[in-house]
């Protein structure tokens, strides 16, 4: 395997297909194979910025991403958090439009980039690669109007227990695991996914450790009661 930096790496053929299509055979792999890069990034480090043009695609190999708008107060609204296996970035690329959002490593992560003519060409020469993706751009349009929906009338109690059944699945929780298979993120990220701030956000962490639907070590946080957290969600 050829190296072109020591932070970039041209992925194999094999290892493109499964994280990145999940399987699916590509008529065109070997294109996408010669072009593709590796990227190791560390802790923080800032992948797009809202209003830049993209020039490719992204795959998550390792690691979480978060996904997130800067207000007209400079204040960060988290959107989304991916994690590994997921597909970043090609929804402003194939509108040709900027991005309109931003993206930023939430821990070392390792990202698969495939430049825009690649994805565009695997597109064009396969039917199940574009159905896969119009099937994506459909769920990301009923989970923005829904997330929207949760916003503007849910109370902020209920957005929280909401947002931790979502990191629930983003960080593989098992409630038998443990602390060290809680959710690692900062207060002050998990303000900015609920919507409301980090004095108000850590006031209802504490009620929920009262009511024993969680627990805390550090800012990790370990689910006790996930089908208690639903009903407060407002989910059943």
């Amino acid at each position: 395997m050829k190296r072109k930096t020591s932070h970039s790496e041209t992925m194999q053929n094999s290892e493109i297909e499964e994280i990145l299509f999940g399987g699916i055979d590509l008529s065109r792999i070997e294109e996408i194979h010669k072009n593709s890069t590796q990227k190791k990034l560390k802790k923080n480090q800032i992948i797009f910025l809202e209003g830049t043009r993209p020039l490719g695609v992204y795959s998550i190999t390792s690691g979480r991403i978060k996904i997130y708008k800067t207000g007209v107060e400079g204040k960060d609204q988290i959107i989304q958090i991916l994690k590994s296996g997921d597909l970043m970035g090609y929804r402003a690329m194939l509108s040709e439009e900027q991005y309109p959002v931003s993206a930023e490593t939430l821990e070392e992560t390792t990202l698969c980039f495939i430049p825009k003519k690649d994805f565009i060409g695997a597109m064009s020469s396969n039917s199940d690669l574009t159905k896969e993706v119009i099937k994506s751009l459909s769920k990301d349009l009923t989970n923005m109007a829904d997330s929207i929906t949760v916003l503007a009338q849910k109370p902020v109690r209920e957005r929280l227990a909401g947002a931790l059944m979502v990191l629930i699945d983003t960080y593989d929780i098992d409630e038998s695991k443990g602390v060290s298979n809680g959710i690692n993120l900062t207060r002050e990220d998990l303000a900015n996914m609920v919507g409301t701030a980090t004095e108000t956000l850590i006031r209802l962490l504490h009620d929920f450790k009262y009511e024993q639907l969680i627990e805390t070590q550090g800012r990790k946080i370990l689910i006790k009661n996930k089908e208690k957290l639903k009903k407060v969600a407002n989910l059943i």
